[in-house]
């Protein structure tokens, strides 16, 4: 961890550190002339290379002066923010990532530290040619409203050709002046009327509104079921934060559910906000970047990595659906985008809101112990009433052979679609079936690189990993014994259930909504626009329609496998399921028509299934809650993932068991394994994996380092480190 660092310029010697996995910044040599300050973008050299880097502060010293590599230039871009750089040593030393690692992830966004972009355009003066035609003319009253235009928006609005124009700027006419290239970022208008807040919604409203009037560090969970309007009153501390000069950073789980979000944004404050994820071009990565830095971009609406956007005067963040776990980072630097929004928050003394129908026992726990403030949302907006609840037990109401929807499921879907009504039957497998075998030899078709069963995907023809991203035609014959027409599809997935319903509703309009088919926020724009049109009658889906999405029209939902995300044995596998199947049924009976929701269950007397019937989370959480304290799991302990992986099985094995010797002894700590991973092999390595279990209070990342400080790992072997391990896997 560095320590605090200087705002004051420095001189002769800085340290600079750079996006590369690295744990400290270099010494670097200032020349002559150049004054830099901590939070400058430079340019220095690095081995062959001239890289990126940021001044970090004063050089360490202990070099020789003479001897430093001399800073190559600054860069024309405002500096890196304390409290960014301060959050960037934090989360460092949190996750046990290198630093520079860390700071990679600040500066994704090739060609935001480059000059502005500038265009020529063209302003009427007073000067006029001896010659008017009429086509001048038109241009001198086009341009009489004194905008400036390039030549060819002035040739357009004036029905003109470019030639006219080039005429009036060699005249004189037209004077020639520099303008940004980049499209500016429109102010959101706080002040717009937005919508009537029911008496419990105002409420809230206000308790927000007063913490960004404090103008410090608060953390508040807006606790509200599903079509509750939680959006519309954490709109209101969004126009506040405005009001007062602030910055606002909306974190979202993914980008998918972005597009009803933001129509309902520009409904409040009559524009867009700037967009943060991974499908932006590079060129608006830096536009949005480079306007964030410059205060330019007032309200982001961004996925996990739009932490790191070098906000100037950030002043609330709001974190959506927070208890998604597309909030955590697994690769690359491991970290949890809605903790670590809530660290960032308290280093920039500013209020965070983290909003859920179905909170994370970990912010539960923090609600319940004080340090978060809770605000409730019991009901629905307007007339809309939560869905009825009820589960199929699939042992008694068993399909019909060869199918995968009950009769009980498939009447109430006919009823729906009679009254004009639109259904939805929810699995989480994308793809037609989640295994494929041969039924002469048993042959199972495996991904080569990866302990996974490869997915069949019958649209389009192929095998595929949804792991590695594998892919391999379906073959005529089974590989292992030769056997024509011998293949299996073993299990359902959304495009088998849409086979099925395609089958009993033939005149019915169906939507097969997954990653696999849509690609790009446009296509997910235009299948749920086709939904909210009432062009579709049945969507079959995965967790893309699970949540954030309103179908005025949708009153049933079926869950095809409720059981599904039971069968994963990690400690959070009975809170997730609970939460995805709570947010599915959420999105039935969101307007004037009341919602059902049929659950198809082999095990209706699950803890799960029956919180799910009664409505009954609280004592859902609480039971859950129990038994994790009584084994002192988080959030009442905390676990540490250690994952040993190679391409040469033996030697992956050889070190874990030289690691698993060299633990060292502490007290609340214990380490299990090595143990293979559940996923053993990926992308062709061989995995073992540690899982270190530690009281609440016990340094772990002090633990971390003592234990694998000085074991000095084979190149060919990667250990990777996870704090608060989300995934299992």
């Amino acid at each position: 961890m560095a320590s605090e660092i200087s705002t004051s310029p420095v001189a002769a010697s800085v340290a600079v550190l750079v996006p590369l996995a690295l744990p400290e910044p270099y010494d670097y040599a200032v020349p002559a002339g150049l004054t830099l300050s901590p939070g400058d973008y430079v340019v220095v050299p690095l081995g062959a290379q001239q890289l990126i880097g940021v001044v970090w502060g004063p050089a360490a010293g202990g070099f020789d002066r003479k001897k430093l590599k001399a800073v190559a230039e600054r860069l024309d871009a405002p500096p890196m923010p304390e409290a960014l750089r301060r959050f960037i040593d934090w989360i460092s030393g949190y996750t046990l990532a290198p630093r520079g690692s860390v700071l990679r992830l600040a500066i994704r966004a090739p060609g935001a530290l480059e000059p502005p972009r500038l265009r020529i355009a063209y302003r009427l003066t007073d000067a006029r040619p001896a010659r008017m035609t009429p086509a001048r003319l038109r241009v001198v009253e086009t341009a009489g409203d004194g905008f400036a235009r390039t030549i060819r928006e002035l040739a357009g609005e004036a029905g003109v050709s470019d030639g006219v124009v080039r005429g009036l700027v060699e005249a004189g006419a037209l004077a020639a002046v520099e303008m940004p290239a980049e499209a500016p970022f429109p102010a959101p208008e706080p002040d717009t009327v937005g919508m009537v807040l029911a008496p419990d919604q105002a409420e809230a409203a206000a308790v927000l509104v007063a913490r960004v009037a404090e103008d410090r560090f608060s953390a508040t969970l807006l606790d509200g079921v599903t079509g509750s309007g939680k959006t519309e009153v954490y709109f209101e501390a969004v126009a506040e934060a405005l009001r007062r000069g602030r910055q606002v950073l909306i974190l979202l789980p993914e980008i998918a559910l972005t597009q009803q979000f933001l129509d309902r944004f520009e409904g409040r404050f009559g524009c867009r906000p700037a967009e943060w994820h991974s499908d932006l071009s590079t060129r608006e990565r830096a536009r949005v970047w480079r306007g964030v830095a410059e205060a330019r971009a007032r309200v982001v609406v961004g996925a996990r990595s739009a932490l790191f956007l070098p906000f100037s005067e950030l002043g609330l963040i709001i974190v959506d659906e927070e208890h998604e776990a597309a909030f955590k980072q697994e690769d690359g630097v491991p970290y949890h985008a809605r903790d670590m929004a809530v660290v960032r928050a308290s280093l920039g003394a500013f209020p965070i809101v983290l909003s859920s129908a179905t909170p994370s026992l970990e912010t539960v726990v923090n609600a319940d112990q004080g340090r978060y403030r809770r605000l409730r949302l019991e009901a629905r907006h307007g007339v809309a009433e939560m869905p009825s609840i009820e589960a199929i037990d699939m042992r008694r109401d068993p399909p019909e052979r060869g199918r995968w929807l009950s009769p009980r499921l498939v009447i109430e879907m006919t009823r729906a679609l009679e009254a004009g009504e639109q259904a939805m039957l929810f699995l989480n497998r994308r793809g037609y079936a989640p295994l494929t075998l041969c039924r002469t030899c048993g042959h199972r078709f495996e991904c080569p690189q990866c302990s996974s069963w490869l997915v069949e995907h019958r649209f389009r023809r192929e095998l595929a990993c949804h792991h590695c991203g594998y892919t391999a035609p379906v073959p005529t014959a089974c590989p292992a014994c030769g056997e024509e027409d011998a293949l299996v599809a073993c299990g359902p997935g959304v495009e088998r259930i849409a086979e099925e319903v395609t089958a009993l509703f033939p005149q019915a309009r169906i939507a097969v909504i997954s990653s696999d088919n849509l690609r790009g926020p446009a296509a997910h724009r235009a299948a749920f626009a086709a939904i909210e049109a009432r062009e579709v009658d049945i969507i079959v889906g995965t967790q893309i329609v699970a949540k954030g999405h309103h179908f005025p029209w949708l009153t049933l939902v079926g869950v095809v496998d409720a059981d599904l995300g039971l069968e994963n044995g990690d400690l959070r596998a009975a809170e997730r399921t609970f939460q995805l199947l709570q947010q599915v049924a959420g999105r039935a009976g969101r307007a004037e028509r009341p919602g059902r929701v049929l659950l198809q269950t082999y095990m209706p007397d699950h803890s799960v299934m029956r919180a799910l019937v009664s409505g009954d989370r609280d004592t859902f959480l609480d039971r859950e809650a129990q038994a994790r304290a009584r084994v002192h799991l988080p959030p009442f302990g905390r676990l540490v993932g250690v994952v040993v992986a190679a391409a040469d099985a033996d030697l992956a094995r050889r070190t874990a068991r030289e690691m698993a010797r060299r633990v060292p002894k502490a007290e609340e700590v214990s380490v299990l394994g090595p143990a293979p991973a559940p996923m053993a092999l990926l992308r062709g390595r061989t995995r073992l994996r540690f899982l270190v279990k530690a009281g609440r209070n016990v340094n772990v990342q002090a633990f971390m380092q003592a234990w694998l400080g000085p074991i000095k790992l084979p190149t060919a072997v990667r250990v990777s480190v996870d704090i608060d391990p989300y995934s299992f896997m």
